[in-house]
């Protein structure tokens, strides 16, 4: 008889600002996936951005979730407070001498990355930096411009399966983990992180499913345990069809609320743009747990 395997998910927002709607739905998906499932929820804050990060917007985000029914285990974790752990993992990569030096500028990288290099999907960093030798090393030390540490991948191929997207495949470029600013890259601290608090499912927005390539290859290379389920939701979409941001206007919580909207409403406006509920009328959050899967949210179903 197969033994229960209990599920832990999390949401891991940036503290940059208020919370859009589309955020929130993530969010919400996210927690009806741990809740349904009589799991536990986490909430991280992934603050390492220095340069856009800011202490005021966590307690703002939290109410945001707070005030649509979403709740959480434990106190959040902040990034800004796991240096050190983030460190360690980079130092595990260079021991096994998988880091480079990377002194591309990002006009270079966009130059780089629109030419063709063979297997690796378009965009796709090439390894411009990974083969320079000694002299050269010295010679852009020598410049002054601070360099980023990138993997070298090996164009390593991967796969896995999505609840929303379903088979995934392809092939890891030589991707950032500590930008040139001394920042971690979301990458590297996100595999870190996701494996450190036990992490048993990732519900996030579609957005991000072609990272996932990155995060597994690192799990691998890290001797870490990664998600057992991945599930990369669909945008929210403004009326001209393209993801909803500020220039649609009416896109936080609270300026929904100040044009008449109430929590019940926009939570049921939420689950009807997911076929959660046939009609976008008035519910709560808890009242969305019953039946839930993520299944329903399969693309072409």
């Amino acid at each position: 008889m197969k033994s229960f395997e209990p599920v832990r998910g999390r949401y891991a927002p940036s503290p940059t600002g208020e919370l859009h709607i589309g955020n929130l739905r993530t969010a919400l998906l996210a927690w009806l996936s741990a809740r349904s499932a009589g799991g536990e929820f986490l909430l991280r804050i992934e603050d390492l951005d220095s340069g856009r990060s800011r202490d005021e917007w966590i307690e703002v985000q939290m109410e945001e979730l707070r005030r649509i029914g979403i709740d959480w285990d434990g106190e959040p974790v902040r990034q800004s407070r796991r240096l050190e752990l983030y460190s360690a993992a980079i130092e595990r990569l260079r021991s096994h001498g998988l880091v480079y030096e990377c002194f591309c500028t990002r006009a270079e990288i966009r130059e780089a990355a629109s030419a063709p290099h063979g297997e690796l999907p378009e965009g796709a960093y090439p390894g411009t930096c990974r083969s320079l030798g000694a002299g050269a090393l010295a010679e852009r030390r020598a410049q002054g411009r601070p360099p980023a540490l990138r993997v070298r991948a090996d164009a390593a191929p991967y796969r896995f399966e999505d609840l929303v997207c379903g088979s995934v495949e392809g092939r890891v470029d030589d991707f950032v983990v500590r930008r040139n600013d001394g920042d971690f890259a979301y990458n590297l601290a996100v595999t870190v992180d996701d494996a450190g608090q036990q992490v048993t499912e990732v519900v996030r927005g579609a957005d991000l499913l072609e990272t996932t390539g990155r995060q597994l290859w690192l799990y691998d290379r890290l001797g870490l345990t990664a998600p057992r389920t991945w599930a990369h939701v669909p945008l929210m979409l403004g009326p001209d069809g393209a993801r909803l941001a500020k220039r649609h206007g009416a896109a936080t919580l609270e300026q929904r609320l100040e044009s008449g909207g109430t929590i019940a409403g926009i939570v049921g406006e939420m689950a009807a743009s997911l076929g959660l509920a046939t009609e976008a009328s008035p519910t709560a959050a808890a009242e969305l747990l019953d039946g839930f899967s993520l299944s329903k949210l399969r693309q072409g179903s």
